[in-house]
């Protein structure tokens, strides 16, 4: 008979032993995405959605989500009209074409600039094809904005070698948007001083106080290659590999599935522009630093102040604790973005 339950997942183990190795290794945290409902605890808003929405749903969680709970944030609300009124706000629309059409050919704008403490920005790029077989991505335009999505940087770029591929379909990128863009080494300059705001990137840090930007993006590790820009992981946030918006299965979503699931609208369709997926990815950014989480002096597993989240405890003491008092201790193996409201 299993008598000792997950407080956080609900998994049950017959020995309590058992129930202490599941927490040692299951970083259960309250930053992770939570049934409104039951309480139960997921890795990832996917599971979540499997847990409420899926194929095999917990059958008292769905039908009350059915009336109450928002198919986006996935927010339970008290009723079905409180539903109504948060969900007309949560659903975003999209970008008109019209305001796209005019991106598309809007050529250089260059608002980089210093400034006082720490920003956010998002940047996104749109690749061609280089080598023999146009297989090389090389980065051909690219696009920074700030938290009101206001450009604050879009040029085309001139990539290092030929271009092979210029993909029409997709990027709408013609040989003479390239003839005298920007090189890629004057972007990667722009770029990366605007980003470190004038401190030595030895020194950046994700404090309080801090001068450099945190940049949102999706693959941004590819984006970044792509302008040979080197930035602190630290200040990153990336929607691909962010946890609770990946697969259950770990691996990324696209960025056209996450805008259509978590924000309500579609993108990438046609001609894709980089202003659209900057736009994007600020928004889920934005969504997910506002989840509101107890606030926590130490929220990381990491934490030396955590003793290393449950390994430095005897078996005996952990053995002693209900499960809750073992979720009490139990810390996030992963940086909440929401932390980053406080910093």
């Amino acid at each position: 008979m299993y008598r000792n339950k997950c407080a956080a997942c609900y998994r049950q183990f017959n020995r309590m032993e058992h129930l202490v190795e599941h927490m040692r290794t299951s970083f259960h945290s309250g930053h992770e995405p939570s049934c409104g409902i039951c309480g139960k605890h997921c890795r990832s808003f996917e599971s979540l959605r499997e847990h409420l929405i899926g194929p095999l749903p917990k059958q008292e969680c769905r039908d009350v989500f059915a009336y109450q709970g928002c198919r986006f944030c996935l927010k339970v609300f008290d009723s079905p009209n409180a539903r109504r009124v948060h969900q007309e706000r949560c659903q975003l629309s999209g970008l008109d074409a019209g305001l796209i059409a005019r991106f598309a050919n809007l050529g250089l704008r260059d608002n980089l600039s210093m400034g006082r403490g720490q920003q956010v920005v998002a940047l996104a790029c749109k690749m061609v094809g280089g080598g023999s077989d146009g297989s090389l991505d090389l980065c051909a335009r690219v696009c920074i904005i700030d938290e009101q999505e206001n450009i604050i940087f879009h040029s085309y770029v001139k990539p290092p070698i030929p271009v092979t591929n210029y993909r029409y379909e997709t990027t709408g990128i013609r040989p003479e948007y390239l003839r005298d863009a920007m090189p890629t080494r004057v972007v990667l300059r722009k770029i990366q001083d605007f980003l470190c705001n004038g401190e030595p990137m030895w020194k950046i840090r994700p404090r309080a106080g801090g001068k450099a930007r945190i940049l949102v993006g999706h693959g941004l590790d590819h984006d970044l290659e792509s302008l040979q820009i080197e930035y602190r992981p630290e200040m990153l946030r990336d929607t691909a590999k962010y946890p609770p918006l990946m697969k259950t299965s770990k691996l990324s979503n696209s960025l056209k599935y996450l805008t259509q699931a978590y924000l309500g609208y579609d993108i990438q369709t046609g001609i894709q522009d980089p202003y659209e997926d900057c736009v994007a990815t600020m928004r889920l950014y934005m969504r997910m630093r506002s989840q509101a989480h107890r606030i926590e002096d130490y929220p990381l597993a990491s934490d030396p102040q955590n003793r290393n989240n449950f390994v430095s405890w005897r078996q005996s003491d952990l053995e002693r604790m209900t499960p809750e008092q073992m979720l009490e201790i139990s810390r996030s193996d992963y940086y909440c973005w929401c932390l980053d409201s406080y910093i």
